[in-house]
């Protein structure tokens, strides 16, 4: 295997193929990608669902037939992809990175003059959310019973509950019905569903499933076998209505509760964390706090679609290779806050003068509302929203005026 490249991609999931494909565009032939994983295509290898590459490709894919498009045009390009290959430090040594790199209990030594993190996100476990009760057998989460049922034929329960409206958590809702199992309920803390309306439709409404939403757990029961779990509504002061408790039966839950972007490797070499986003602070060339690395996908901030995934990589990929080919670092950036009504912003900071796209999630949802961009009292671009959730990520395409007298700030604004 060859140890010195140009650029090197770390997750070879739709971000990271895209990202070598952006890279392959934008004039760089000395690429790989590693990933952990025995195959590449990341998280959409047990995907089987469709609904993959309506925005990308005009048509509905499943997960991995979405994933493959990729794999074979790097194949096309003579792009190598590693995989069953866990990278185990960075380091900056002057204008190259020292990649170490496991596999087969080998270790070997990579060399790189640009990194693209693309590792994508983990679930939160029972243990993040201090779900209260016993640990009995039968709590999983919803993405590890998707990969048991999907990839290895295992079921993982016959009465279910799910606690989480993510989508991963309702698409497994309408996956365990499929396969003959009782899905008892969804429950969910906040007032909204945490998952996309069409998942809402499609895997809830279509299956008679209820959701139970402003609804918290008060307890997991059974001891080598979950046996049910009691569930109870949230008051305003955020503590469950104990009085109005009710106890479901069920042999299985699956947590939802949310996906943080797997940044270790991020915060080992000294990348700048967001702590909303819980991923790298980006410019506008998708490029984190230390130079040379770059970052895209769901390490740097949790998507609801692959399409704009792979979008976002090919933009990583093209900039990587842009600061390769010596296109000289902005030093006039200017940041980017979250205003009223806006949880978070991704980039943080962005160049005068160019035009960018600017990721963003309402607080709660909304109708009949503008999200407005400015510069102080300077509207620089506004979208209108008959109706928008905390579920479906915004993007905003706007130029940014070559004099910015502050910090741009996104906001809500009523309409």
């Amino acid at each position: 295997m060859k140890h010195d490249y140009r650029i090197v991609i770390i997750g070879a999931g739709p971000a990271g193929t895209a990202a070598a494909i952006g890279a392959k565009a934008a004039g760089e032939d000395s690429i790989l990608v590693i990933d952990r994983d025995d195959r590449a295509g990341g998280i959409l290898n047990q995907c089987i669902h469709d609904g993959f590459g309506l925005t990308r490709y005009r048509k509905a894919l499943s997960g991995p037939e979405y994933a493959q498009i990729d794999i074979d045009r790097c194949a096309e390009h003579s792009i190598p992809i590693i995989t069953g290959t866990y990278v185990h430090s960075i380091e900056k040594d002057g204008e190259r990175f020292i990649i170490r790199a496991m596999t087969e209990g080998r270790l070997y030594i990579i060399t790189a003059f640009a990194v693209i993190l693309a590792m994508g996100c983990r679930e939160r476990t029972a243990g993040a959310i201090s779900l209260p009760g016993t640990r009995p057998a039968g709590i999983y989460t919803a993405g590890t019973a998707q990969r048991l049922l999907n990839m290895q034929n295992t079921m993982v329960g016959r009465r279910c509950v799910i606690i989480g409206s993510g989508d991963i958590g309702l698409i497994m809702a309408r996956r365990m019905t499929l396969e003959g199992a009782e899905v008892k309920a969804v429950t969910e803390i906040q007032r909204w569903p945490g998952g996309l309306d069409r998942n809402i439709r499609q895997c809830l409404d279509d299956f008679s499933i209820p959701l139970f939403l402003g609804t918290g757990i008060v307890s997991v029961h059974g001891k080598d076998r979950v046996t049910g779990v009691t569930i109870a509504p949230v008051k305003e002061d955020r503590s469950l209505d104990l009085e109005h408790s009710q106890r479901i039966a069920c042999d299985t839950v699956l947590l939802s509760v949310g996906l943080i972007p797997e940044n270790e490797l991020s915060r080992a070499i000294d990348v700048a964390i967001d702590p909303v986003t819980q991923g790298p602070i980006v410019s506008d060339g998708l490029m984190t706090s230390v130079p040379g690395v770059f970052a895209c996908g769901n390490v740097l901030q949790v998507h609801d679609i692959v399409d704009l995934v792979s979008e976002e990589a090919e933009r990583a990929g093209r900039a990587a290779a842009a600061f390769l080919q010596g296109s000289p670092s902005r030093t006039d950036l200017q940041p980017v806050f979250a205003g009223r009504n806006i949880r978070y912003c991704v980039p943080q900071v962005v160049s005068p003068g160019r035009r960018v796209i600017i990721s963003c999630r309402v607080s709660e949802p909304l109708e009949q509302v503008k999200i407005i961009i400015a510069d102080g009292e300077r509207r620089i671009t506004q979208k209108r929203f008959d109706f928008i959730a905390p579920s479906e990520m915004v993007q905003l395409r706007v130029s940014i005026p070559q004099e910015i007298t502050g910090s741009l700030e996104v906001y809500v604004e009523q309409q």
